[in-house]
Formats: C-alpha cells, structure tokens, sequence
C-alpha cells in the first residue's frame, strides 16, 4: 500500500516553509532518513527526510512552493510492492453502462486520458484532486441552499490541528493576509458558516495577533514608480530575510527599547587574551573577545534574573528562566542567523571559543540546525570587525535585552596625572523598559564593566 509522507512539525515558531530543492524523482529508490525535498524555513535550510524506504510513486511539490505542516511531499511505494497502476473503476461497474451525462458528453481528445466508468457524482470540494502547492479555493455560491453543510478540508491534508478550510472569498482571504489573522481560524456569522470581512475584523480585535512583516507593512505608504527614474530589477526576500522583517518589525513595535552605552577599559583582559589564544587554537577554538564576552554576560546575568527573563503579556507574568543560553549573531549571505550557546554560564572560556568556531561556520555553510538556534534568552551582535562603535541593537522576542559589541580602540585616559593609551571597547546594552527599569539595565551594564576590567575579580567571584 502506498504511504503519503507529509511534511514533519518543524518546531515552535516555524508556520511554513519554502521548498527550494527536490531531491529524487518518481521511480527513485529511497531508503529511510534519505533527503527528499530541501526546504528553506524561516531561520535555516533544511533537507526533510523519508521515514521509511520505498519507491517514489509521485512528488506533490515542486520548487517555489510554499508548504506547512501535514502538506503532501511525495507518495511512496513500499520496496516490495510495484507501483500501483490506475484502475479504471470498481469491477462490479460494467464499462458498457455509462451514465447519461457521460453519453451526453463529447469525445475526449486521444492525448487526454478517459474518465473512470461508473456513476458520475456531483463535483465537492473534497473531491478536488490534490493540488502542487496550496491553492486558493474559488468563490462559493451566495444562496444559503447551495453552500455546503459544513466547510470544506483543505486538499492538500488536514491541517495539524485538523481545522477545515474555512468558507471565505478569495477577497476575504487576502484581507486576513494583509492584517495578520488566520483566515482559518476566524468563526464565520454567515449561511453555512461563511467567513465575511467583518467577522476577520471581529477576531482580530479580540485575538491578540503576532505582527507579519506583510502587517507592519501594510500602513507604509505605497513605493513609488521607479522604474520612471532608471532601470529596477527585483527578487524575492529569502526565507532568513522574510523572517527578520517580521521579528524586527515586531520587536521594535511591541518592545519600548532603552539603550545604554558604557565603554570598557579591557586592556589587562586584552593581554591576558593574547597569550592565551595559542592553548584556545589547540583546542579548535578562537580566543577573540567574543567568547570571553558570552561568558561573562552569562556569569552576570545569574546576579539579574530579569535581563534573562521573558515578559507575559497576556497573563500579566514575569517568565524566570533558570537556564542561560546565549544568542550570537553570525552575519551569512542569507543573512542574520543566531545560533546558541546553551548553558553558557556553565561552560569554559575555551570550551565556547570551540563551540563559536563550530557553529559560525555552519552558519556560514547553511547547515546550522533549527535545534542549533532555538531557545536563546540573552542575544549578542558583535559589530567590532566591521569599524562599528556605538550602535542600537534590537531585541529578539520573546527575549528582554541583547548587548551591541563595538569596535575596541586604543585611546588615551587620563590617569595618575597623566595620560595613559588603554585599550576601550564601546558596549551598548538595550533592554525592554517594560520589564526592567533604566536603572536595572545600568546595573547591569556596570557590572559588565567591572567585570571585564577586573578579570581576576570575575575568577573570585
């Protein structure tokens, strides 16, 4: 019996994915955890795996599709069975008996293939054969007496959670697209349960929504024509750039952001570095200020809890997080990718140094795991290699604060009646004023400091 693979639950936050590559085609050989399609979700690449071995009978997608969880990838045959050939009907139907209708009915064309014999049955929506990508159904009829009894299931699978499609205008729909509501999820006042724009208006004032990066675009003015100054080419925002859009358009929507910028005297932190880098590359690793920064961030974010904390706001809570796991931005040609340091605050200097070189190249090879980015609570984005100083960084929901890395300069600071060349790295610290006060965040930002000036301090400690 042919199995139906259907696309797997790619993990929190991930609705949908982009198909970017087919890896076999109909007639190949698979064997299990053997790639079948490429998809590009909205923080990585990745290659979706066959569960079990068999023959591919037929692919569902094609490159460009747009796919979500439970759609239909490929149709598999089991190794030991041939592919099922198409039958032209039930045996108890005799060929000679059509229909009237089928009488009535021209000639097919010899290129086209005959129509199964036996009864026609009026065409419903869940008869639609399934389509490559998910389609937009057509318009249902107005009459009350001719819409179903019930809406109709998506072609393409039941949905994760077994919604059916609702009944919706292709003009409905789009309208939900474009204020970010789940057209599918919105309970529908008219006849047979149909969906109208006011009942998408209703829900999205009673449903607390997730901005789209289509939503927070949706009040900007429209661009103007510029193909009237000069020639103009487009292409399509990738699946990593699509998801920036939307989270920091979120981020600097819902987060009332408070920077604070404080340089850092590191130059015994800078010897002690140097000469230490050697024993790091033995082990693999990089001894930049970098992962001497993760692990004093994560060290100082035990002493204030709330810098690693998430806010609630539908429940009003405070979300204490009794783990530090470390974001590090990694600039790719997709784009930002943030992988994590996972208990950092437990790990060695050396042993994330390691881990930094391990995951910045996948990130860079555009094999960094969904796993790999998940979770993180605190964020850093190290702009010192690019000339950078001072800058804003923006926070990743549902985080509450993220540290911006400038460029170290030596400069010259008055000490002892003199002047003095020390070497000072410009830190900016943004946090979200919702859940911590000004006061927090320069807490915070002074102990930093303190930290990384005093190292021996830090070792104590």
């Amino acid at each position: 019996m042919a199995t139906e693979f259907k696309l797997p639950d790619l993990g929190e936050d991930i609705d949908e994915a982009e198909v970017i590559g087919i890896l076999v085609s109909v007639g190949d050989v698979v064997e299990v955890e053997q790639g079948v399609i490429e998809i590009e979700t909205e923080k990585a690449n990745v290659e979706v795996p066959a569960p079990d071995a068999g023959t591919i009978a037929a692919i569902h997608v094609q490159v460009g599709d747009m796919v979500k969880t439970g759609h239909l990838i490929p149709t598999v045959e089991p190794a030991s069975e041939p592919p099922a050939e198409p039958t032209a009907g039930p045996a108890s139907e005799p060929a000679s008996a059509p229909s009237a209708a089928a009488a009535e009915a021209p000639a097919s064309p010899p290129e086209q293939s005959p129509e199964p014999a036996g009864p026609a049955e009026p065409p419903t929506p869940s008869a639609a054969p399934t389509p490559l990508a998910p389609q937009e159904p057509a318009a249902l009829p107005t009459s009350a007496t001719a819409l179903p009894a019930s809406p109709p299931v998506r072609a393409d699978g039941d949905r994760p959670d077994e919604r059916p499609l609702a009944a919706a205008a292709p003009s409905v729909r789009l309208f939900a697209r474009e204020i970010g509501v789940d057209v599918d999820a919105v309970a529908g006042t008219g006849p047979g349960g149909r969906v109208s724009i006011d009942d998408v208006k209703a829900h999205a004032r009673k449903t607390p929504q997730r901005p789209t990066a289509t939503a927070a675009a949706a009040g900007a003015s429209p661009l103007p024509d510029f193909s009237s100054f000069g020639e103009t080419n487009r292409e399509r925002m990738n699946g990593v750039r699509r998801t920036i859009a939307r989270e920091m358009s979120s981020s600097w929507t819902q987060i009332p952001h408070v920077t604070l910028y404080q340089k850092a005297d590191i130059t015994e932190l800078d010897d002690m570095r140097r000469r230490a880098r050697d024993r790091v590359a033995e082990a693999g690793g990089n001894l930049t200020l970098l992962p001497i920064l993760v692990k004093v961030v994560a060290v100082g974010l035990r002493s204030f809890p709330r810098l690693n904390a998430s806010i609630d706001v539908e429940a009003q809570e405070v979300v204490y997080k009794d783990f530090v796991h470390i974001g590090v931005a990694v600039d790719t040609d997709r784009g930002l990718l943030v992988p994590v340091i996972r208990d950092a605050d437990r790990k060695s200097v050396t042993a994330i140094s390691v881990e930094l070189v391990e995951l910045s190249a996948k990130a860079r090879d555009g094999k960094l795991g969904l796993d790999e980015m998940r979770g993180p609570t605190f964020s850093l984005s190290n702009l010192g290699g690019l000339g950078t100083g001072f800058f804003t960084p923006l926070i990743h929901l549902p985080e509450s604060a993220i540290l911006g890395v400038g460029r170290g300069e030596r400069e010259p600071v008055w000490i002892d009646g003199e002047f003095q060349p020390r070497m000072r790295v410009p830190l900016s610290l943004s946090h979200d004023h919702r859940l911590t006060d000004g006061a927090d965040g320069a807490r915070f930002l002074n102990w930093l400091v303190e930290a990384l000036e005093n190292p021996l301090l830090l070792a104590l400690d």
